[in-house]
């Protein structure tokens, strides 16, 4: 499967630049021109790397960074600055709202995807592909969940849930982390009720795997590895 890079900035022929150059060598590229339709290509599809430039009309690189930092989902995307400023200042703000590396207008494409290469090698010897629970295997990159070989379908915020949980085995999520992992900007309007009930669909679609979601009642839930019969 390609490698997913998501190239966000304002200036079109950048994007397209940027996008003829990326898929030269094999990337499948998304674009977004503005902020708030990055983040939600991030959300939903969750990208290998990220080219971000440092202003867009609605919310700042910076912001956006931030955001997809503080997610326990997303924190681990990598993010390249793309930006016309090149003071020690601005660097360092990039750096400290979570940005891996940074480049300056104007800039080489083949220097840009150089440092995309490099920065997905060194991301992926550190990433986990597989998470396996039991007989539960979830393929974090491609949104897929296997039970005993077998494909399973889940929604959007079905896995969502299921990999809050795998990332960290035996470890109760309260509703609310879950809400705030799974449901993002939108947690506040959520019910805790709706997180049950997501949870009761997804057990049911595990099948015998079922039990690995425990329920810590008054708390929350916790995956755990079931004993082979």
């Amino acid at each position: 499967m390609k490698p997913k890079i998501l190239v966000v900035d304002d200036e079109t022929d950048l994007v397209n630049l940027v996008r003829y150059n990326l898929e030269r060598e094999g990337y499948e590229v998304l674009t977004a021109y503005d902020g708030l339709p990055a983040l939600d290509l991030v959300w939903e599809k969750k990208p290998n790397l990220i080219v971000l430039d440092l202003m867009l009309p609605d919310l700042s690189g910076v912001e956006i960074c931030r955001k997809i930092k503080a997610n326990d989902e997303t924190k681990q995307i990598p993010i390249i600055m793309l930006t016309a400023r090149s003071s020690e200042r601005d660097r360092i703000t990039g750096f400290e709202a979570g940005a891996e590396d940074y480049v300056v207008k104007p800039f080489s494409p083949k220097e840009l995807v150089l440092r995309v290469k490099a920065m997905l090698g060194r991301t992926q010897q550190t990433l986990p592909n597989i998470i396996q629970i039991s007989a539960i295997k979830i393929y974090p990159a491609e949104y897929r969940v296997f039970v005993d070989h077998q494909e399973i379908t889940l929604t959007r915020n079905e896995f969502k849930i299921l990999l809050c949980l795998a990332r960290h085995p035996n470890m109760v999520k309260t509703r609310e982390q879950i809400l705030e992992h799974v449901w993002t900007e939108d947690a506040s309007d959520v019910l805790d009720r709706t997180v049950d009930a997501h949870v009761k669909r997804l057990r049911s679609k595990l099948g015998e795997e079922r039990d690995c979601i425990e329920t810590v009642r008054g708390v929350g839930y916790r995956l755990v590895h079931q004993e082979s019969p």
